[in-house]
């Protein structure tokens, strides 16, 4: 095979088929289950993206409320898995410590190796209630606070909040978390997708699948760039230094975080929504600070386009959106993860529908075949 056949990365490479999400490339909007995602977040609950993802379909009043009973009654962690989270070094990275805690969701399950599609839908759904806990639990054990129970008079996102701070915010600062959230939601086959196909392709099961998409969302060039994005602004330090620092981070090839799409080419379709729900946590702050930031996430990107042509993706406005939120910048990406799980599972469970392994090919570059010599001839 020559070197021209290889696709590196696997760019461009159509693997499967899907009705999750797509891009159109005639609005370059993502979409899901055929909706444009702006529209989504715009218009309809994260809970609704939630069903929509699962059913195929945006569901209706009475379908909302099953659904959302559904996701309460799966709400708590086992005494056992708070036990072992006490266990868990301070200093670990809030993707190491869910991933773990996923991961003994699947010990806790007697029935891990049934792959019928309605298990698979609960299992999704139990996920989709705990990890929002996991994710608070953790921040609150590392921060020497005691975890504060789902309270499920709330919705999903206002529960996280919840349970995080003891507290929810304005509905405003609310709505710009959800409308995150459906932005995270799903993005066809990217990295930690088609990680959650491979793994389940192999019939491993879904709490496996799962794990390994979480470790591949971790890498900052993936899900962790949210969280890189706000080291690069604290970095940057002031708005009147954002042209300069981004003229010589170009000069210099150094990575810059926030900016670039394999898939989009004119812009990625869902920033627009999230940077007005940014500009509105500025607004909602209202403090010098948060408008220092805002500046300076504005300087970077005019400069960043000006200079290369090169757009900011959605982790661009999404991680300092967070930030003034009042979450620590760790938890951007398990925060990602909160959101992911439906599109994972979704995903998930269509490669079990029709399944077959995934087992690509290399082009071997190694030595040809050779004989071994004994090792006092060598």
């Amino acid at each position: 095979m020559a070197d021209a056949d290889i696709n590196y990365g696997l760019a461009g490479v159509v693997t499967d088929d899907t009705a999750v999400s797509k891009v159109m490339p005639e609005t370059n909007s993502l979409t899901y289950r055929g909706y444009a995602v702006q529209d989504l977040a715009t218009q309809c609950r994260f809970e609704e993206t939630a069903y929509l993802i699962w059913n195929g379909e945006l569901p209706t009043k009475a379908q909302l409320s099953d659904f959302n009973a559904a996701e309460k009654a799966q709400r708590g962690l086992t005494n056992d898995l708070l036990a072992v989270m006490r266990k868990f070094p301070k200093g670990a990275h809030p993707m190491a410590t869910l991933r773990t805690a996923v991961s003994f969701l699947g010990l806790e399950d007697n029935e891990i190796d049934d792959h019928a599609t309605d298990q698979l839908y609960e299992r999704s759904i139990s996920m989709y209630a705990k990890i929002p806990q996991i994710v608070a639990t953790d921040f609150r054990l590392r921060n020497g606070k005691e975890p504060i129970a789902p309270d499920n008079s709330l919705g999903f996102s206002e529960n996280f909040f919840h349970m995080c701070f003891g507290e929810v915010p304005p509905a405003e600062t609310v709505k710009c978390f959800d409308t995150s959230m459906t932005l995270y939601a799903e993005h066809s086959f990217n990295a930690s997708t088609f990680t959650a196909r491979v793994i389940a392709s192999s019939l491993s099961g879904i709490y496996s699948a799962v794990t390994g998409a979480i470790g591949s969302l971790k890498g900052p060039l993936h899900g962790g760039a949210n969280e890189a994005v706000m080291y690069m602004l604290k970095e940057v330090g002031t708005a009147d230094n954002a042209k300069d620092w981004m003229l010589d981070a170009l000069a210099t090839k150094k990575k810059i975080m926030g900016f670039g799409h394999r898939v989009y080419r004119s812009g990625d379709s869902r920033v627009p929504t999230m940077t007005s729900a940014y500009k509105d946590m500025v607004d909602i702050i209202g403090t010098d600070e948060a408008k220092m930031y805002w500046e300076m996430s504005k300087t970077l990107d005019e400069t960043m386009v000006a200079e290369k042509g090169i757009y900011p993706n959605l982790d661009f406005p999404a991680g300092p959106a967070y930030y003034l939120m009042g979450f620590e910048i760790p938890m951007f990406t398990p925060i990602f993860v909160m959101s992911r799980i439906t599109g994972w599972t979704a995903h998930i469970m269509e490669q079990l529908g029709d399944n077959k392994l995934i087992r690509p090919l290399s082009n071997y570059t190694g030595p040809a075949q050779r004989d071994v010599v004994a090792i006092d001839e060598r």
